[in-house]
């Protein structure tokens, strides 16, 4: 049975979602250190494909080479520090090549040409690789972690490393993404889906499917929280209809059919799995009270191939779903940043919040 409980915890105060040196803290302390969801190998679509990660004032390469591994470098010349790529995404021939000066990279990092650099008696051109950043890929996903020594991705996932595998998640590709800006502390996005105690009054439609009390969770503490929610229909999905729009992923069965599962991956991953396909959420801070959340519909490729296939019911359903969540998250930050707020206590229907800010806090730790 379940211990989890919101006994006596509260909301966090003010200074948690408008005050720049806690946005710094984190920015240090949790953006700097953890492994964060960069986005779907699929992206990479052949050797040299890139795209950019921006994180504060860190640009990140994320590129396959020829031999289809992933790399994630730096966005930094060696030589005076210039930033090399400045498109968000793209494909590279078979290096990288610096506009001021010419130093030339190869894919996987190393520095192949520095014009007149023979004429310095002490240079050494191996010494001057793109600085790297560590990279994972986990049901094709793909991480980077900008520590120095960063905790092994192995070790930091293991509460979750083989838990998803029968969605087949590796193999599903991106059909529909939307960008959202939300003028919202990045927190209040994580916390608003970490409960359902508002999906009465503010999802009816949601709350037809899944009712607000239909949940249940099989990770209550730490940096992956969250559980199943049972479905209203049998063996249906979350949609407009409530029906599926695509065969059923990998090898679910029983009552992973009739489940819709829902996961925060700390610091900025909302996961949630549904029988006939996988909703992503990718949360990108922009400021204290500014963020912006990429939403994925992933679909296998052989239902995206069907003749017949039609997503358009579950790209309208969290359409709508999204919409109303980012309204509210921008009513919940005007109301936060009034001197007349003070922290209000949660419901146990909002425990799963209690446990997300007591991992924030310890990430963060003295600010």
């Amino acid at each position: 049975m379940s211990t989890r409980t919101a006994q006596g915890a509260k909301t966090l105060t003010r200074r948690y979602y408008t005050g720049k040196d806690v946005y710094k803290a984190e920015t240090r302390k949790v953006f700097f250190e953890r492994w964060i969801y960069a986005g779907r190998v699929s992206i990479l679509d052949g050797p040299g494909s890139y795209f950019l990660r921006e994180i504060e004032s860190e640009s990140i390469i994320v590129l396959e080479d020829d031999d289809h591994e992933i790399h994630a470098h730096h966005n930094v010349c060696r030589h005076r520090g210039t930033r090399l790529l400045t498109e968000p995404e793209g494909r590279l021939s078979k290096s990288i090549q610096c506009r001021y000066h010419a130093w030339t990279y190869a894919l996987d990092g190393s520095l192949i040409g520095a014009p007149f650099m023979d004429e310095v008696e002490s240079f050494c051109q191996d010494a001057y690789p793109l600085k790297a950043v560590a990279v994972a890929v986990w049901e094709g996903c793909i991480f980077i972690n900008l520590a120095e020594d960063p905790e092994p991705f192995e070790r930091a996932f293991a509460p979750i490393i083989d838990k998803f595998g029968s969605w087949t998640m590796d193999e599903l590709e991106i059909a529909h993404s939307i960008s959202y800006e939300i003028p919202a502390n990045w927190k209040l996005i994580f916390q608003n889906y970490s409960e359902c105690y508002h999906c009465p009054s503010l999802h009816p439609i949601l709350n037809k499917l899944t009712s607000f009390k239909n949940s249940s969770n099989d990770l209550e503490e730490g940096p992956f929280l969250g559980g199943p929610m049972r479905m209203s229909i049998e063996g249906g999905s979350m949609t407009m209809s409530g029906q599926t729009c695509a065969p059923s992923l990998g090898d679910l069965s029983g009552e992973e059919l009739s489940c819709v599962q829902y996961y925060t991956v700390y610091p900025n991953m909302l996961l949630s799995l549904l029988p006939d396909y996988v909703l992503i959420h990718r949360i990108e801070r922009l400021a204290p009270e500014r963020s912006r959340v990429i939403c994925d519909w992933l679909f296998h490729p052989s239902a995206m191939a069907a003749p017949d296939f039609d997503p358009s019911s579950a790209i309208e359903f969290w359409s709508m779903t999204n919409q109303q969540d980012w309204n509210v998250s921008a009513l919940s930050q005007q109301g936060i940043s009034s001197q007349a707020y003070t922290p209000g206590p949660y419901s146990e229907l909002e425990s799963i919040i209690a446990a997300w800010d007591r991992e924030y806090l310890r990430s963060i730790g003295d600010v």
